[in-house]
């Protein structure tokens, strides 16, 4: 089951870089351009991808152990809150700067507008 997920995301991804030079109606000369822009929206969108899911994974884990360390200790609730907040605001901060870097990357190559 893995294997067939992991196939039709790979093929997804194939037929999204490969569909610009299908559609295209720029002369030859340009296409490496356009080629080029369409690697740095897949970049940007891969890599933002990537940091929104390990974020997400770590965000859940220190939360089901700041829950298991409530649920062992009552009396620590304050202390546990506080740094999971602080905790969650770092991990929140990883994803920004990755969402910073695609937006950065997409300007560059004039892909955004």
């Amino acid at each position: 089951m893995k294997r067939g997920f992991v196939v039709t995301l790979l093929t997804m991804a194939l037929v999204c870089l490969i569909a610009p030079f299908a559609f295209a109606e720029e002369a030859a000369a340009a296409a490496g351009a356009s080629g080029a822009k369409a690697l740095a929206v897949f970049g940007a969108a891969l890599g933002i991808g990537i940091a929104a899911l390990g974020t997400g994974i770590g965000q859940g884990i220190g939360l089901s152990k700041a829950c298991e360390g409530v649920a062992r200790n009552p009396g620590a609730s304050g202390k546990i809150m506080t740094i999971l907040i602080i905790g969650l605001a770092m991990i929140e901060s990883l994803c920004i700067y990755a969402l910073l870097v695609s937006l950065g990357v997409l300007i560059s190559q004039n892909s955004f507008f």
